[in-house]
């Protein structure tokens, strides 16, 4: 073990486990997971060669103390990662490959028992199409249903199950099929949903599923499928669908002026809840919050409530500024109290690209990916605005986004925010718009924010630069709600090691 330090102002300490050396200087942290008995299990996707190219999965194990027991190279190429999860002491790690020899692809599980590791593989799934490129769909924004074969995985909130959805265009054919698994491996259900992509394409973006593992509520948008569209119209529309063994239903959410965006499904106790943002034109703007009430059999919106941002939260986001648009936010998380309050935030998420010349002549096109602003929200169980707050922080990376971005933490009615940060302080507007601004140092400051309980902001600096020395990824985070902890992988080059905070 490392050693441990109080913050001054916040309600948190935080350990330093010893650092470590570790042999993968390029690396992409893919998952980390509580092993059941107090430890971590890490996954990472590590790269080697003079041009870098995957080249397996680097699995390491900790114990309570924050102390490395074991690690394990699992030599593995060529096959697309999609997530990975422990469930009864074993590790299940999901790929999609490409079977050229027949022609389909398939997704498999590799699964492992975390003490004396021993791969064995398990097909899920074949589907029977020509290769694309890209076949897993995450892009927010502008999904590409013209390449033949599209497929998104999400797994609800809990961890409890996962959607594999499945889209397959080949001439007149075009096949749209839902397949539910618990994390057992089970297959609950598959659900033909082709009559759903006649009119329309489905980029699906968020899941919950009921408690009994039967029924997924998929919230994603709805794309037209007319080939011409007036200036006024609008592509998309948000949409929900049920699925289970019986069937599927659907529930749109838009009213005269009022467009849903980024909406999120929630299952609380016996109640179905869909939140999120919504905009009074057909632009992209975002102007308040949403909420809707659900019937979880017949999917009737029972109430409904539109919450306009306020003035505070625009002057937060925008200062005195006249020329305010709001758009590109993606959930981070949702948290539900035991009294039935929403908390939830989500981020400013782009992508821009340009083209580079290199050194040789060559024209490349570079992808940057933009982590800005937080939106943090609280809602009262009837969907009523109890605060929405903006905090400002401008971020881009081009590769890996593990150290950008940021996670949140609830308890007792507080929102924290760890952000990693080489800004050694940020601006403090009239006691209440804060901003950070990237600092161009490679060390990194780590800050904690809070919202109490009426929304109001306060922030300390709780892990210098000096201090922490290996900056943290703060945006993977392993949130343990019971023990009221929230544990970071912190890596540089050849170090490594594990940073907990402590809620007090």
């Amino acid at each position: 073990m490392g050693f441990s330090v109080n913050s001054q102002k916040m309600p948190v300490s935080y350990d330093f486990g010893e650092k470590f050396n570790d042999r993968y200087r390029y690396s992409n942290l893919l998952t980390i997971d509580d092993d059941g008995a107090g430890g971590y299990i890490l996954v990472r996707a590590y790269f080697q060669g003079l041009i870098l190219k995957p080249k397996g999965y680097f699995i390491e194990h900790y114990n309570s103390n924050l102390e490395l027991v074991n690690e394990f190279n699992y030599k593995l190429k060529g096959m697309n990662f999609i997530d990975g999860f422990l469930k009864n002491g074993q590790l299940n790690l999901l790929f999609l490959d490409y079977n050229y020899e027949r022609g389909r692809y398939e997704y498999w599980v590799h699964k492992s028992p975390i003490v004396g590791f021993n791969f064995k593989k398990e097909k899920l799934l074949t589907i029977s199409s020509a290769e694309v490129r890209n076949p897993v769909g995450k892009n927010y924004y502008n999904r590409n249903f013209s390449n033949g074969f599209t497929t998104a995985i999400l797994f609800n909130k809990e961890k409890t199950g996962f959607v594999i959805s499945t889209h397959h265009k080949k001439g007149k054919e075009n096949k749209h099929i839902i397949h539910l698994y618990d994390t057992n491996l089970n297959k609950r259900f598959e659900h033909d949903f082709s009559y759903g992509v006649e009119e329309k394409n489905y980029a699906f973006e968020n899941v919950a599923i009921s408690r009994d593992l039967e029924t997924a509520y998929i919230i994603g948008k709805a794309y037209f499928k007319k080939k011409r569209f007036r200036v006024d119209e609008r592509k998309f529309q948000y949409e929900l669908v049920k699925v289970s063994k019986n069937g599927s239903q659907t529930q749109s959410f838009d009213d005269p002026g009022k467009y849903s965006e980024a909406l999120y499904p929630i299952i609380a106790g016996d109640r179905l809840v869909c939140t999120g943002f919504y905009a009074d034109r057909k632009d992209n703007r975002y102007n308040g919050i949403a909420f809707f009430d659900m019937n979880p059999t017949s999917l009737e919106v029972k109430s409904k409530r539109y919450n306009p941002f306020s003035v505070q939260f625009m002057e937060d986001k925008f200062g005195r500024e006249e020329d305010k648009v709001i758009k590109n936010l993606v959930f981070k998380s949702v948290e539900v109290t035991p009294s039935n309050e929403i908390f939830f935030n989500a981020e400013e998420y782009f992508v821009t690209s340009s083209i580079q010349v290199t050194g040789a002549g060559q024209r490349v096109k570079i992808d940057r990916y933009h982590h800005n602003d937080i939106v943090s929200v609280k809602l009262r169980g009837d969907g009523n605005l109890d605060w929405a707050r903006n905090i400002n922080k401008s971020e881009v990376t081009q590769g890996d986004g593990a150290y950008s971005s940021y996670s949140s933490y609830v308890k007792d009615g507080k929102t924290y925010f760890f952000i990693c940060t080489a800004s050694d302080n940020p601006q403090l507007i009239n006691n209440e718009r804060l901003i950070f601004k990237q600092g161009l140092s490679r060390n990194r400051n780590v800050f904690l924010i809070s919202l109490d309980e009426n929304g109001k902001m306060d922030y300390e600096k709780i892990i210098d630069q000096q201090e922490a020395r290996l900056p943290l990824m703060v945006s993977k985070p392993l949130k343990n709600i019971s023990d009221k902890n929230i544990l970071f992988y912190a890596k540089r080059g050849g170090k490594k090691q594990l940073v907990k905070v402590s809620f007090l």
